[in-house]
């Protein structure tokens, strides 16, 4: 499997009573995939999974597998912090038809990086699918160093990685010394240097309410070759990186993006709780801009 484009980490809408807004959900597939997006990632933390059950989380990449009909690959996240929970839905990854999994490491229990790649070579033998591996130490405690990547290399369902330290140094480390593990920007506010290190791919969650905008950026560095084009569309993303990245509410943001662009995207479910009136105000701002700014550069000659 080749990581090439843009890939969505799908929010979940929620009905005010909680429960998953299905339909809303197929209008914002079907509004990415016409816009040109090349994957879905099912049970990503931006799909609030960390508030969900193994069987919603099921019944959710079921669903998106079985409504993209095979239009893009679709990627079940696996991420739990316990081993069983992993397996059961990379297994039904597996069963539903989903094309790879993403696979972090459990957060909390802080593994060595042995027992890290233990705990990931024991999914990857359950579900025996491609395998984007998941570095955010931010959110799981502890990063996927060197020891934890020679011993999965071993296997060769690991194609990719997902790498959203932050620290720049890692992207020279898996761009020199493990270019078999292709490299997908995890890390928005540093895609353009992603892919300047040779990055074909970005996982972005501001995809799900901007994908025409992400797609112009990967156009630009990794297709045209086009750093110059890519550096005024990136530097017209930043103002809104920086909310994403530093304001504290990502998902929330991203939500909110959802609706603004006119789809539905429903409640938070808790601990989190949606914008307030201002933020919101501030984060639409920040979208109108960039639009008009990122249609002005892609409309010149």
């Amino acid at each position: 499997m080749t990581l090439e484009g843009i890939y969505t980490p799908l929010i979940t809408p929620f009905q005010a009573d909680g429960a998953f807004d299905l339909d809303a959900l197929a209008e914002l597939i079907e509004r990415l995939i016409g816009a040109g997006v090349h994957g879905l990632i099912s049970g990503g933390s931006t799909g609030e999974n960390y508030a969900e059950t193994v069987e919603e989380r099921l019944e959710l990449a079921r669903f998106v597998t079985e409504r993209a009909k095979g239009r893009v690959p679709v990627i079940v996240g696996t991420g739990a912090m316990r081993t069983p929970d992993s397996i059961a839905l990379a297994k039904g990854a597996r069963d539903m038809g989903a094309d790879a999994l993403l696979l972090g490491t459990p957060p909390y229990s802080v593994p060595t990086e042995a027992e890290n790649a233990l705990n990931a070579l024991t999914i990857d033998r359950a579900a025996d699918l491609p395998i984007i591996l998941y570095n955010y130490p931010g959110r799981m405690g502890v990063a996927m160093g060197r020891e934890f990547l020679d011993r999965v290399s071993e296997s060769e369902n690991v194609i990719g990685i997902k790498e959203s330290s932050g620290d720049i140094n890692r992207v020279h480390l898996l761009a020199r010394d493990y270019p078999h593990i292709q490299m997908s920007c995890g890390m928005d506010d540093q895609a353009l240097e992603f892919f300047a290190w040779g990055a074909r791919s970005w996982i972005c969650a501001g995809s799900n309410f901007l994908p025409e905008e992400h797609i112009a950026l990967y156009r630009a560095c990794a297709v045209d070759g086009d750093f110059a084009r890519g550096r005024r569309i990136m530097s017209a993303m930043l103002p809104l990186m920086a909310v994403l990245e530093q304001g504290g509410k990502f998902i929330q943001c991203v939500k909110h993006g959802v609706e603004f662009s006119g789809l539905r995207a429903g409640p938070m479910r808790p601990p989190l709780q949606g914008l307030d009136a201002d933020e919101k105000r501030d984060l639409e701002q920040v979208i109108t801009t960039l639009r008009a700014d990122i249609a002005a550069i892609l409309g010149e000659k």
